[in-house]
C-alpha cells in the first residue's frame, strides 16, 4: 500500500514537471522590460529597433506595419502562437537563422510563459 502511494505521488510529481508553467501576465510585464529596449506594445503601433509587439499573438511573422524585417524573418512563414513564441524566445537565432534580433533569448521557461501571457492578456491588449 505504501509503495503504491509513493509510486503514485512520484508519478504525479513527475507529470507536474512536464506540465507547462502557470503563466502570469503581471510577472510577464516585468520580464518584458528586457525586451523594451527594442520592442514596444504601444497602442499607437510605433516600432522601435524591433517591431511593435502589440497583438503579436496569432499574427504571422514579419507583419508589423512599417517595420523592415530581415530577409530570414520575412520568409520564415511562422505564426506567433504560444508554441512558436516560446521556441523563438528561448533561442531566436536557432529558430530563425539570419534574424536581426541580437537578443540571446530567455533561458527560463517560466519567464517565457509569463512574457507570452503578458503579450496575450496584459497591457498589450489595453
Amino acid at each position: 500500500m505504501k509503495l503504491a502511494l509513493l509510486t503514485t505521488l512520484g508519478l504525479l510529481a513527475g507529470s507536474s514537471a512536464l506540465a507547462a508553467p502557470h503563466a502570469d501576465p503581471v510577472a510577464g510585464a516585468t520580464v518584458f522590460k528586457k525586451c523594451a529596449a527594442c520592442h514596444s506594445v504601444d497602442p499607437s503601433g510605433r516600432n522601435g529597433l524591433g517591431p511593435n509587439l502589440r497583438g503579436v499573438v496569432g499574427r504571422r511573422a514579419a507583419r508589423a506595419p512599417g517595420f523592415s524585417y530581415s530577409p530570414a524573418m520575412a520568409v520564415s512563414k511562422l505564426v506567433w502562437n504560444e508554441k512558436t513564441l516560446a521556441r523563438f524566445l528561448a533561442a531566436p537565432r536557432q529558430v530563425v537563422p539570419g534574424t536581426r534580433m541580437t537578443f540571446p533569448g530567455l533561458p527560463g521557461a517560466q519567464d517565457r510563459a509569463n512574457v507570452i501571457a503578458y503579450l496575450k492578456h496584459g497591457d498589450a491588449r489595453k
